[in-house]
């Protein structure tokens, strides 16, 4: 197959949406130029230099370094169409109204080059009348390409082809959006809504029909439907307000407009509710109010009786939190379903609506079960997809509840379960694919080529075919690590403790992979299975592991166990083969330090890296100060060495953390020639061969030498800064005690300017610190703050 190398994509349309997808192209390295109409008056690209300044404006932002948005080109539909002859890619996402696309598919098609392809970010018009607009020879190049918002953080990317789009467009579609973009592909019918809103909005309308059913408040239905279900804290009625009330409206207006035969659709309103809500102008979170408004400090909730705001702040019944801690699926359904408790009664009706739904649209909306769950699971922030919640609890006695709710006339229809889901099986998903009831089998997973990246790639319940943590050949397995390979000459090491944190046992487990890696191996990746689910790369030092320690010997007791990581990290620096971190979600504290000793980086575009000790009034004392010293002189080059010490300083004694890898690497923290990967499940697959590209050119260990520091002048210089913030009551007096200790650290400590040291000189006044500031009573207080309550204490 030939290259399709998208040199250049044009966005059509500068609204949210549109704007976003542009800032995540070059968030990718992918140039990009954003459309939209000439403005009435002043400057004609008006509306799109508004929209791009509006980028560095959003939280969360869409851009990983607010500088990027100066590379996104301009233009407009008068003056510079003959600019998308340039592009490979062009994406058109203005407003959802079919008569403008057309308008504007008109005016563009002349301009579009011979073998681009053109897509349309839809979130629900018909493909294939979209289509109609098109010339006979642009419409085997047209399909959907649907983001989820916001698009550089949701993982979702529905791709909806029309009967005349050509194969190999949505192939080399897939390729790039999956690998240059980082998102997760699903394939979609050309149905109203596509598969996840079309899903995902009747499951909201749903449990609010069974809310009003069951007497709950929308504080109550957003703890019962949030993070105890494994699925988007914000629950249900708080995501409603963040995703705007009128465009939910909106949503649910396409299905009742394309809908009529379908047996769900009396569920297709918008409630009286919503509709009050929007006839008042209260449109959720951009208006200020919707379900949830607030004022001053306090959260206000909807009374539906009443139409007026109350306190909110109503949780859920302890019983039901008991419940939803079963980890047995079965027993939890069962208990559910079982139970007379009213949330117990609503959670069970919301789960049988939905799989109800689900049993009855898959054959005309998703070519399979797994398309549909990990459209909920990647675009609607579910962990678990529905038919794998079915799957996992008992198919068939879940059906058979189903089946007598529908009887009983309890469910949202009188729709009978079709006759696939009682022909003896146990779910959908098995060991080679996912059901399909439109091709009456089972499909197996794509095997196109990009997914040959993703050594773990996302699997479903019921199917063990695609990894998982026992695929590759275990060298060395305990409590604590896990050191296996893939039979690729490549070791690789996983942490098994939680948020990977750094104890006792994972320091002895660094030293025996680094030592089978060098007698065996060309190298070391540093990779945790759950890399690619929004797990951690390492939360830092295990506090907790430190503890009993403490409690038993002081600090004295501690103080062989910081030496130990000190010299495992100081072991990753010098090893013999090159150890590459493969790094994704947090890497704090001692995390941050692992990485910075390794002989590459791999990260993906989602890592959040820092030195975060100050906020348990420590010091980093894993090497990572000194490593901040060695890079800045480096980088001097001989001038002054403060210029290029001050802004690491800063983000250590600031507990600065990386908003995107992209920051991490203009903080310092990722070197530039460190790789950034945006598909977190490619992560292993591109660490790995910078360990093969590093041996193949004759990798060395760095020599040890000797760093110049800054000495007195550096203390003094930045002392005098943080006197200003502490009299000024920017910082406390334990943080200016903390900053001073840093301070003198990265500049060397009591020397002249220009003086030498070694490695180790710097790493015992980490160790020094450290010890010192654990016998702290505000250090105490700062760490028992951190473990009750996980959030820093500032005193």
């Amino acid at each position: 197959m030939t290259n399709f190398i998208v040199k250049k994509v044009a966005v059509l349309g500068a609204g949210v949406m549109g704007a976003q997808i542009a800032a995540h192209c070059i968030n990718a390295k992918v140039p990009v130029i954003l459309f939209d109409l000439p403005a009435k008056e002043g400057n004609k690209n008006g509306i799109v230099l508004r929209a791009i300044d509006n980028l560095r404006k959003l939280n969360p932002a869409p851009l990983g370094l607010p500088e990027l948005a100066a590379q996104i080109e301009i233009g407009n539909y008068e003056d510079d169409l003959e600019r998308l002859a340039e592009c490979d890619l062009i994406i058109e996402a203005i407003a959802e109204r079919m008569d403008w696309k057309h308008d504007l598919y008109k005016q563009v098609a002349p301009h579009v080059a011979a073998d681009a392809i053109f897509a349309s970010n839809t979130s629900g018009l018909s493909i294939t009348r979209l289509s109609d607009g098109l010339s006979e020879e642009l419409k085997p190049r047209f399909c959907g390409v649907h983001f989820f918002n916001p698009p550089r953080y949701m993982h979702l990317v529905e791709l909806i082809p029309t009967a005349a789009t050509r194969p190999e467009i949505l192939d080399q579609l897939e390729a790039f959006l999956t690998t240059t973009l980082g998102k997760g592909v699903v394939r979609a019918f050309d149905t109203p809504n596509f598969i996840a809103n079309r899903v995902g909005i009747f499951g909201m309308l749903a449990t609010i029909i069974e809310a009003e059913k069951f007497g709950l408040t929308v504080d109550v239905v957003d703890d019962l439907t949030g993070s105890k279900l494994g699925r988007a804290k914000s629950g249900t009625f708080r995501t409603a307000d963040v995703v705007g009330l009128d465009t939910m409206s909106h949503v649910i207006k396409t299905m009742q407009d394309n809908l009529h035969d379908d047996p769900f659709y009396s569920v297709y309103q918008t409630p009286a509710l919503v509709g009050k809500l929007i006839e008042g102008g209260a449109f959720g979170q951009k208006s200020g109010a919707g379900f949830y408004k607030k004022v001053g400090k306090d959260i206000l909730r909807i009374d539906p009786a009443t139409a007026d705001y109350v306190p909110s702040g109503a949780k859920a019944d302890d019983l039901i939190g008991r419940i939803l801690k079963e980890k047995d699926p079965a027993k939890r359904m069962k208990a559910l379903h079982d139970s007379s408790n009213p949330q117990a009664q609503f959670l069970w009706a919301i789960f049988r609506d939905m799989f109800h739904y689900i049993a009855v649209h898959l054959e005309s909306i998703a070519d399979n079960a797994r398309e549909i769950d990990f459209a909920m699971r990647w675009g609607y922030g579910w962990s678990v997809g529905p038919f794998e919640i079915w799957q996992a609890a008992g198919w068939s006695q879940i059906a058979n509840w189903v089946r007598e709710d529908i009887d009983a006339g309890k469910a949202l229809s009188r729709e009978p379960l079709p006759a696939w889901v009682f022909d003896g099986r146990h779910g959908v998903h098995v060991e080679d694919g996912s059901w399909s009831p439109s091709q009456r089998k089972v499909m197996p997973r794509s095997d196109l080529s990009v997914y040959a990246r993703q050594a773990f790639r996302a699997g479903v319940f019921g199917d063990h075919s695609v990894g998982g943590a026992a695929a590759g050949t275990t060298v060395f397995e305990d409590d604590a690590v896990r050191i296996w390979h893939q039979d690729d000459a490549v070791l690789v090491l996983s942490f098994k403790t939680k948020m990977h944190v750094i104890s006792p046992a994972v320091t002895a487990g660094i030293h025996k992979a680094l030592e089978e890696a060098e007698t065996n191996y060309k190298g070391l990746v540093i990779w945790h299975a759950d890399a690619a689910e929004g797990g951690a790369f390492s939360a830092g030092a295990d506090l907790q592991s430190m503890l009993p320690l403490f409690m038993s010997g002081g600090t004295k007791a501690i103080e062989p166990e910081v030496v130990k990581l000190q010299q495992a990290h100081q072991a990753i620096k010098y090893a013999n083969v090159p150890v590459v971190a493969a790094v994704a979600g947090l890497a704090l504290g001692g995390g941050c330090e692992l990485l910075l000793h390794a002989a590459r980086r791999v990260a993906a575009i989602e890592s959040y890296i820092g030195l975060v000790e100050v906020g348990v009034g420590l010091i980093p004392a894993g090497g990572g100060l000194k490593e901040i010293t060695a890079r800045a002189a480096e980088a001097a080059k001989g001038n002054d060495i403060l210029q290029f010490l001050k802004h690491a300083y800063m983000h250590a004694a600031t507990a600065a953390v990386s908003r995107s890898a992209l920051e991490a690497q203009s903080m310092g923290y990722l070197k530039g020639d460190d790789v950034i990967v945006f598909n977190p499940y490619e992560l292993l697959h591109v660490a790995r061969s910078q360990v093969h590209a590093m041996h193949e050119a004759g990798y060395r260990a760095p020599r040890r030498t000797l760093i110049p520091v800054i000495g007195r002048y550096g203390i003094a210089t930045i002392g005098a800064q943080l006197i200003n913030m502490r009299d000024g009551g920017f910082i406390s007096a334990h943080d200016y005690k903390l900053g001073m200790m840093i301070a003198e650290i990265v500049s060397g400590g009591d020397l002249d300017a220009g003086s030498q040291v070694d490695e180790q000189w710097l790493l015992d006044r980490e160790r020094k610190a450290f010890m010192e500031l654990l016998d702290h009573p505000k250090t105490q207080e700062r760490i028992m703050g951190m473990m009750q309550s996980g959030k820093p204490v500032r005193n």
